[in-house]
């Protein structure tokens, strides 16, 4: 996400969100934010957008998710360093504090604590594995931290566990996002470490961790290391030097991927540099083109060599009508929302576009705007019963999508 693109400020006034733009690290500034504080719905009313929980303010969300335990909570990370918990009821009128790490987190722009996962386990061991930057020097952190003995509402801020750390020589690209997939391994979002136009080229350079999408091993630590690599991960045993984390590379900065529940196939959100964004399905060894290309268009002319390359599944030009950064969303099992069931819903955090976007054959077929979220699309998420959620950046608010017929 292009945090650092845009940059909200709020007035004294409640929920009123202003936006400026400032071009920063040779990046481009944004034109627009739609800035109004509550949910719009799309052309046609097919599709409307309401608080779900009109109790509750979040200051900066970046992520909902909920772990598969039976006690139905959602938790929700605020960027600044908190992860906030309260039960999956609309009339909710308090969100606690799950845990605070504002104190080691380096957070603003881009920065943050960024990424939330659930151990596939964790209603028998706790581990909860988070993804945040601090600083200095900058670097970002994949840590894992355990839930208290006594209260399951509140994380243990002393059992940290830091798994991996790589630096970042710029504030931006990021990445983020950290979540389980239906293998058991844990998945690491990298951005390409910042600046404009990847000045180190480290998206396609495999001996760095930068611009990929990385995968471990959690559950069997190996010597010096908190993890193992996968038996099948495509640098497993390379002599190249290459990192043997990498599951898939050429990333610029994948802002939020899931795994659809029922194929297992990982869906990723890539922001584009200057005039396009992407969403790619991930496989395994796959290059998806980052400097090479921006989705299907040579990025340098002078270096243009598409030969392996993965295109991405579908992509949008950025304009004012359609948007500037993608946000990843979830392939649809809400069954509040049967009609949209298999399709992968995503958005735009500066318009805030929200489309749904079907896959059959290997290929998308038809990709319709369905709403638009006001005041910044950070996240989409999803509850224990996979009910669809999203986060509004700028107001703090988490919205529901229903059918408005």
């Amino acid at each position: 996400m292009k945090f650092n693109k845009v940059l909200f400020s709020v007035a004294l006034i409640p929920l009123f969100l202003t936006c400026y733009y400032a071009n920063k690290e040779g990046d481009k500034g944004q034109s627009s934010l739609n800035t109004s504080t509550s949910g719009t719905s799309s052309e046609g009313e097919k599709y409307k957008l309401a608080e779900a929980f009109a109790g509750l303010s979040f200051e900066l969300p970046v992520e909902l998710v909920s772990p598969e335990d039976g006690t139905d909570r959602i938790f929700v990370v605020e960027q600044k360093g908190v992860i906030r918990v309260f039960p999956n009821k609309g009339d909710v009128k308090n969100a606690a504090k799950f845990l605070d790490i504002e104190q080691k987190v380096e957070s603003g722009g881009e920065k943050g604590l960024l990424g939330l996962a659930f151990h596939p386990n964790y209603k028998s061991n706790g581990y909860i594995y988070v993804n945040y930057t601090r600083g200095k020097p900058l670097e970002s952190v994949i840590s894992r931290f355990k839930v208290s003995a006594t209260n399951p509402n509140v994380a243990d801020p002393q059992s940290e566990q830091i798994l991996l750390t790589y630096l970042q020589p710029y504030s931006n690209h990021n990445g983020g996002k950290v979540a389980f997939g239906n293998d058991g391994f844990l998945y690491i979002a990298v951005g390409d470490g910042g600046s404009g136009g990847d000045p180190g080229n480290r998206a396609q350079n495999k001996k760095e961790l930068l611009g990929k999408i990385l995968r471990i091993d959690v559950n069997n630590p190996s010597g010096n290391l908190k993890y193992t690599i996968p038996a099948d991960n495509p640098f497993k045993n390379n002599k190249e030097g290459f990192r043997e984390e990498i599951y898939a590379y050429g990333m610029r900065n994948p802002w939020r991927f899931s795994f659809d529940r029922a194929t297992g196939m990982l869906w990723a959100g890539d922001v584009g540099q200057n005039k396009i964004e992407e969403i790619d399905i991930i496989e395994n060894g796959g290059n998806y083109g980052w400097r090479v290309m921006e989705a299907d268009e040579c990025f340098q002319s002078s270096d243009c060599n598409k030969a392996g390359l993965v295109s991405p599944i579908t992509s949008y030009k950025q304009g004012s009508s359609t948007g500037n950064s993608v946000t990843g969303g979830y392939v649809c099992y809400d069954k509040s929302l049967p009609e949209l069931n298999g399709k992968y819903i995503y958005g735009d955090f500066v318009s805030g576009n929200i489309w749904a976007l079907t896959y059959s054959d290997k290929k998308a077929v038809n990709n319709e705007l369905i709403g638009k979220l006001s005041g910044g699309l950070s996240s989409f998420g999803e509850d224990s019963k996979h009910n669809l959620f999203l986060l509004a950046y700028g107001t703090g608010k988490v919205y529901k999508l229903s059918s408005a017929l």
